[in-house]
């Protein structure tokens, strides 16, 4: 296997355990629009013990892809999180997507593209 593909396989791993974070970011927010009888109910409930699980390994999968993707692309390929969270927002949280939420993404979406081909071009 040759070193761009490699690249790619390790930058979809990275991209997968940001979709991870994303998941247990809309569990945490729904766990929190509910109301528990008690705090300990609020922070020990199956929802919110899951979601940070997911976050456990998120990191440990982000550690795993960082082993060939570059210092450099992580925060690129972090920031497709925004994007994750907000589609995953609309449909299972049924929140609406405004112009500016869109206009954001938009913008996340050339900043990746930029980054991209900046490699190419310089």
């Amino acid at each position: 296997m040759n070193d761009g593909t490699l690249m790619i396989i390790f930058s979809l791993v990275f991209v997968v355990s940001v979709l991870i974070s994303s998941i247990s970011q809309v569990m945490l927010k729904t766990s929190a629009n509910k109301s528990y009888s008690d705090r300990i109910k609020e922070y020990l409930n199956p929802t919110v013990i899951i979601a940070y699980g997911l976050f456990f390994l998120s990191t440990l999968i982000t550690v795993f892809a960082y082993k060939v993707v570059p210092l450099s692309l992580g925060p690129v390929l972090e920031s497709t999180g925004y994007i994750f969270v907000a589609v995953l927002g609309v449909v299972l949280l049924k929140e609406k997507m405004s112009r500016r939420k869109l206009f954001g993404m938009i913008l996340i979406l050339a900043g990746i593209a930029l980054f991209s081909l900046g490699g190419m071009i310089f």
